[in-house]
């Protein structure tokens, strides 16, 4: 499968605060990423490096095989949408697409359209007039109307009620399906885009702490609780990444466990055994209570 992005060593300083630190990663074609951390871990700075709206302080970063900055073969194929977009004071929604359908080479104004009659958008209202999960629908259309080869969500649906968010993650893995590229989620909402994603990348204090495809996360760690005694026998010698005592009680989260057998020896030590989604394992992760694994000074 073809690399889309190759990033070795990249890191974004400061002055002497990196706030992007010697982070590597591949993203391949077809597929479909969640970028996900807290606030000020350090997503969008690489998101900004990648689309060529940042340079790196050091490290080595191809788009399509090449350098990205300045280079028109790369960033046409490139959508970018960000929550805090801007636009001119006079643009309307209608103007955005006009305007989108200039730089995407495999725009889709039909589907554009659709998807205007999908969100309820009026087409001749001014950009600076629409609500904040107006913004964020107009965003999400251009996003996936562009059908660009490498298509990065930053956190696009902000304002936007349950709803509006279902409809956009439907339109996403219909038309996915149809014509498959390269696209990266950015959110919060991570429970809520689990099941869209792929591959999971999270960052960390500017540093990738896990990069692993979804199907391997899933089942990879568990929660036991019982007795301090049970869970501290059950957990001896293995990655523990959440402990919450309660009385006489623990409860553990445990990576690393996701086998038949743990299972089933947990049970045998008289513990409660539950499975730990997908967000409940990164809040894990980057609560900076334990070290992370795979965390490498």
């Amino acid at each position: 499968m073809s690399s889309v992005v190759e990033v070795r060593g990249l890191t974004k300083s400061y002055g002497k605060e990196s706030v992007v630190r010697n982070v590597s990663f591949t993203l391949e074609e077809n597929k479909i990423y969640g970028l996900l951390g807290r606030n000020g871990a350090g997503k969008t700075t690489i998101m900004h490096m990648i689309t060529a709206q940042q340079f790196a302080t050091s490290g080595m970063l191809k788009v399509f095989g090449e350098e990205p900055y300045e280079n028109n073969r790369v960033l046409s194929q490139v959508c970018f949408i960000k929550e805090s977009q801007k636009y001119p004071d006079n643009y309307r929604v209608i103007d955005v697409l006009e305007v989108a359908g200039l730089f995407f080479q495999n725009w889709d104004k039909v589907y554009a359209h659709a998807l205007i009659e999908d969100f309820r958008l009026p087409l001749k209202r001014r950009m600076k007039k629409l609500s904040r999960g107006m913004l964020s629908s107009v965003g999400i259309i251009v996003g996936l109307a562009s059908r660009a080869p490498l298509t990065i969500f930053d956190e696009p649906y902000l304002g936007l009620d349950a709803v509006a968010r279902g409809l956009f993650y439907n339109r996403l893995i219909e038309d996915y399906a149809e014509h498959p590229r390269t696209v990266v989620l950015s959110t919060h909402l991570i429970d809520e885009v689990s099941q869209l994603l792929e591959h999971v990348m999270v960052i960390d204090q500017g540093k990738l702490i896990l990069n692993e495809d979804t199907e391997v996360l899933r089942g990879k760690a568990l929660s036991v609780a019982g007795t301090t005694a049970q869970v501290d026998e059950f957990t001896k010698g293995r990655e523990v990444i959440h402990r919450e005592p309660f009385g006489g009680l623990l409860t553990a989260t445990v990576v690393g466990n996701g086998k038949a057998e743990d299972r089933k020896r947990a049970e045998a030590l008289g513990l409660t055994v539950a499975p730990v989604s997908l967000q409940q394992l990164i809040v894990h992760l980057t609560n900076g209570s334990v070290r992370k694994a795979g965390e490498v000074e």
